[in-house]
């Protein structure tokens, strides 16, 4: 049985039925935690008060894709806690409780 795509409310899916899972929320708040650290790692990189002399397109290149796996390992390991509040708010919304830290069971 397929179901229905569901429709488009101004270009935003009104589908909820992936918050149905704790699992799919918190898989949701680690990537957006990711995503928060990588923006704020980039921010920070752009304050740069000058260009180093073996700057080069490569160089930034590959500092970009090293930022990108520091945000997500600082996401998995040692999170900001923004991603937590909006699985925590998401779940506040889809009347779910979150899955307390540590447990196997949603």
């Amino acid at each position: 049985m397929s179901t229905p795509i569901a429709p488009i409310a101004g270009g935003v899916s009104i589908d909820t039925s992936r918050l149905a899972s704790s699992d799919n929320l918190e898989a949701a708040g680690k990537r957006f935690e990711a995503i928060f650290t990588g923006m704020m790692l980039k921010s920070m990189r752009s304050a740069k008060l000058g260009d180093g002399l073996f700057d080069s397109k490569a160089s930034e290149q590959f500092r970009d894709m090293q930022d990108q796996q520091l945000a997500q390992a600082m996401a998995a390991h040692a999170p900001i806690g923004i991603g937590k509040a909006m699985t925590e708010f998401l779940a506040r919304n889809a009347s779910l409780a979150p899955r307390a830290e540590g447990s196997d069971t949603p």
